[in-house]
């Protein structure tokens, strides 16, 4: 036989010679939670392994981090109940818990990349993404509170702001205020297509944000459509997008290639909670091989075309190349 492929498999460093994508810690983005109160976390029964912090331990588990590597992070907040109201003034209030975590790790760690989340759920009494009224999600209303969020963490010192709320236009009118404010160098890492999916359950009980009534099919995407994908990635480029962002990101490894042939921008995608905990339960029952699952699934996403990759597993996958 002339065409043996098997050739180039037969040993360890001729597989290592040979392959097409390889993984790094740089390529990850660690999400992290932080919650009231001083000297405290608590692990998310969901997710196990992942915490919420006070600002303190953040800190500290900030520059653990560092000292395996991780570079980039996304930080979420999680609200008390009696700080949340209809239009999430709590969103943009100088002060609230989480502008100050954002001030105290801009200031103690000015060289890490940080991305600061840009949407109402995690501050909304009614749980959604926009202002509620008689049932319906008012997009041209809720632009105006996500202006007012995105400026306050400029203020505060994020330097890359994520907004996750799929409202139309929402871009466009970020980028507007952040120049008008005078944060031209402030980045826009776009959820571009993120769908309405069943694996969000475990991070919507870090947050306790879960919506109070009928769900978020009319913002986020059908998960039957890729080619709105599109769609939606090319107005998030126009409107002065920095990145583009796929979430989920193991059951749209379709989506993130697609956008990938079709932009020139930096592709991101989310390893979201339920695709973490999905693995973490599965090797907990003995059922996988945890680690070898994880690499495994991270490898996909960096081999569809995601540059950058939003996981829980950043930690894990950190600790595992310095072993």
């Amino acid at each position: 036989m002339l065409n043996r492929p098997r050739r180039n498999r037969s040993s360890a460093a001729i597989r290592t010679m040979v392959e097409e994508n390889r993984l790094s810690v740089k390529d990850l983005l660690f999400p992290l939670f932080v919650m009231d109160g001083s000297a405290t976390k608590t692990e998310i029964k969901s997710m196990p392994g992942i915490y919420r912090f006070t600002t303190d331990l953040l800190l500290k588990e900030i520059e653990e981090c560092l000292n395996l590597g991780i570079t980039s992070y996304a930080l979420f907040p999680q609200v008390a109940e009696d700080r949340k109201d209809s239009l999430a003034t709590e969103s943009h209030r100088q002060g609230s818990l989480y502008l100050e975590a954002i001030h105290a790790v801009a200031s103690r760690f000015p060289e890490i990349s940080m991305l600061t989340d840009v949407a109402m759920d995690p501050y909304s009494s009614d749980g959604h993404d926009g202002i509620v009224k008689n049932g319906e999600i008012l997009n041209d209303e809720t632009l105006e509170v996500l202006s007012k969020m995105a400026v306050a963490q400029a203020q505060a010192g994020s330097k890359l702001i994520g907004p996750s709320d799929m409202m139309d236009g929402r871009v466009g009118y970020l980028r507007e205020s952040l120049d008008d404010a005078g944060f031209t160098n402030v980045g826009i890492m776009a959820y571009s297509a993120k769908y309405a999916s069943a694996f969000y359950g475990p991070f919507r009980d870090a947050l306790e944000s879960a919506p109070k009534f009928g769900d978020k099919k009319t913002y986020q995407m059908n998960p039957a459509n890729s080619r709105e994908a599109l769609r939606e990635a090319e107005l998030d480029e126009l409107e002065g997008a920095d990145f583009l962002m796929v979430k989920p990101a193991l059951a749209y490894l379709d989506i993130i290639s697609l956008l990938r042939d079709n932009t020139n921008l930096p592709i991101a995608a989310y390893n979201v909670s339920g695709e973490y905990a999905m693995v973490k339960a599965a090797a907990a029952n003995g059922w996988i091989d945890g680690e070898k699952a994880m690499l495994e699934s991270l490898l996909s996403m960096k081999r569809a075309g995601a540059q950058v990759i939003l996981t829980y597993f950043a930690k894990e996958f950190a600790q595992l190349k310095l072993s």
